[in-house]
């Protein structure tokens, strides 16, 4: 449940700027959310949802309200929306639009992206309107393939429990996140997935004996994944979902998630 409340203060400069003043939009805590949950449906970090609610811990009650965006203004200027980043070795889609409070599909469309592939020296909008071409260096033209199509396409999978494949299975889970970077951790998963370079793949740890390995599987607040993975402490119905920064990992905590098991 949610509600948006607009403004619109129009002002005429001397240069003609057309300002506007979009107000911050509200939802309505319903029974079984998680900050998590939330962050994740509106594209913003756990840590911005506290901030802007004035939140000490990640409790959450049915019917509490939150404020889910920041009230920003824009204007028709060009300038006012050319905020751009420059890609530095190490990077991720994930990471820099975590950075700016975007989303990575919005990151993409801005760009016009087509896969996840970056190289350090790319230069990408992380506000305003999507570039009539993409602002990106010549390498990033001429590098894609099909590994990291196959990388945005998981990446932008829709996070609904509405799935065009049928449910084999489902049952309530016990979850936790890990990262690809854990004490001990090589970033391999049990099928052979490098999650380190592949951070926006969308992946769980199972017991194979309740979810085989390789199944296409929805988990409730994460969105479609693979069961790619295996854990000494996964058994029965406990899964892992992958996360690739520690610091969301850690808000994610210990949750109670409906899990589908779905056909191919």
């Amino acid at each position: 449940m949610k509600k948006k409340i607009f403004s619109v203060a129009a002002t005429v400069a001397l240069t003609g700027a057309f300002a506007t003043s979009v107000s911050a939009e509200e939802y309505t805590i319903d029974k079984g959310d998680t900050l998590w949950g939330i962050s994740k449906k509106y594209d913003v970090s756990v840590n911005q949802l506290k901030s802007w609610n004035d939140l000490n811990s990640n409790i959450i009650y049915p019917n509490q309200q939150l404020t889910v965006s920041k009230e920003t203004s824009s204007s028709s200027e060009k300038s006012s929306n050319d905020a751009t980043y420059t890609v530095k070795s190490g990077d991720t889609l994930y990471k820099i639009s975590n950075k700016y409070g975007i989303s990575v599909d919005d990151l993409m469309d801005w760009n016009n992206l087509d896969s996840t592939l970056i190289h350090p020296g790319d230069k990408f909008k992380v506000n305003g309107q999507a570039s009539s071409e993409p602002e990106v260096s010549a390498s990033s033209s001429n590098n894609d393939d099909s590994s990291s199509n196959e990388s945005a396409s998981e990446s932008k999978s829709e996070e609904s429990s509405d799935s065009s494949s049928d449910v084999v299975k489902e049952f309530t889970a016990e979850a936790t996140a890990y990262t690809a970077f854990c004490t001990g951790c090589s970033g391999v998963t049990a099928t052979g997935v490098d999650l380190r370079a592949n951070p926006d793949q969308k992946v769980i740890a199972v017991d194979p004996d309740v979810i085989p390995l390789g199944s296409k599987v929805y988990v409730e607040g994460y969105g479609e994944a693979i069961a790619a993975d295996t854990g000494g402490a996964i058994n029965g119905n406990r899964i892992d979902v992958f996360i690739p920064e520690r610091e969301d990992a850690l808000d994610f905590g210990r949750q109670s998630v409906q899990v589908k098991v779905l056909s191919e």
